[in-house]
């Protein structure tokens, strides 16, 4: 940010003012900031803003406590005592600015709110459908930064689209898995919404994860460098939020369930090569699937 308080890399001109001072009236609270700030600033917004309003999250990622993990608009519901819905999709913050069509993914379970939310959002080249399954919107918002930083080692080894394809669709399968595992059973059709597979598409070939880990095979430097050098520091949601499901899973004595989620949080430490990626999803759980009607 700028002395002016603008995002001067994505969204130069949009002044950011007083946290407080610009939410105190408000009647529809919308959250956008790295996920590990989110109990900071609601600490902030307690008692400062009308109790009637509802938030709405496009916050990537889970709060972690521990070996638990929980959706980030449900600690903004608990910390603010609002209601909260979630927006995800495939949105790469400069397309959407330059008006190029897109869809995007609202999960709302209030029935009366969800028109307010579409209409609110919506324009003729930003397409809003709106479904109930806020868990799975929320989570395929998180885990597919972890199936891009897969993506991007794919790419740095020069392994090719079927390669890259088989880890998309692995990603996929693992985030189905991981939501329904979690969360409680998600219904199927979500993750055809735009919050899942269509982001996961464009995270995987054109988000920032994707592309830092590709560099990370390319280059040898360490995730941190690579932030430093390509991002001014910022943060990757990938390596973070591997990190916060692979304490989740562990606990749980489901490693086996969930090896490319596994393999992406051991290789973004270290702990094995990126060139032993495909040796960690090679016997698949999936693989050993046969359907039979």
């Amino acid at each position: 940010m700028s002395t002016l308080d603008e995002f001067i890399d994505q969204c130069q001109g949009v002044a950011v003012p007083d946290v407080v001072e610009a939410t105190k009236d408000a009647d529809i609270l919308v959250f956008v900031l790295p996920h590990q700030f989110i109990r900071t600033l609601c600490a902030t917004l307690l008692g400062q803003i009308k109790p009637t309003a509802v938030g709405l999250s496009l916050i990537k990622g889970f709060d972690q406590d521990g070996t638990n993990i929980e959706l980030i608009s449900k600690i903004i519901e608990k910390n603010l005592r609002i209601q909260c819905h979630v927006l995800m999709g495939a949105n790469l913050a400069n397309e959407v600015a330059e008006e190029k069509f897109c869809e995007t993914t609202i999960g709302c379970k209030d029935k009366r709110l969800a028109p307010i939310l579409r209409d609110l959002i919506q324009t003729p080249n930003f397409r809003v459908v709106v479904v109930e399954d806020t868990a799975a919107v929320e989570s395929c918002g998180a885990l597919k930064n972890v199936v891009a930083c897969a993506a991007g080692f794919v790419d740095g080894l020069g392994l090719g689209d079927n390669t890259k394809a088989a880890v998309i669709r692995l990603g996929l399968m693992e985030t189905i898995k991981f939501v329904n595992t979690f969360f409680g059973n998600a219904k199927l059709e979500t993750f055809f919404e735009s919050c899942g597979v269509a982001d996961l598409i464009t995270t995987c070939y054109g988000g920032r994860n994707r592309r830092i880990c590709e560099q990370f095979v390319k280059t040898g430097k360490s995730i941190r460098e690579l932030e430093a050098e390509l991002l001014a520091g910022q943060k990757l949601q990938g390596p973070a939020t591997a990190d916060e499901i692979h304490a989740m899973i562990k606990a749980r004595n489901m490693l086996d369930k969930f090896p490319l989620f596994v393999a992406v949080q051991r290789i973004c430490h270290e702990e094995i090569r990126p060139a032993d990626l495909i040796d960690q999803i090679r016997i698949h759980p999936e693989h050993v699937l046969v359907y039979i009607s």
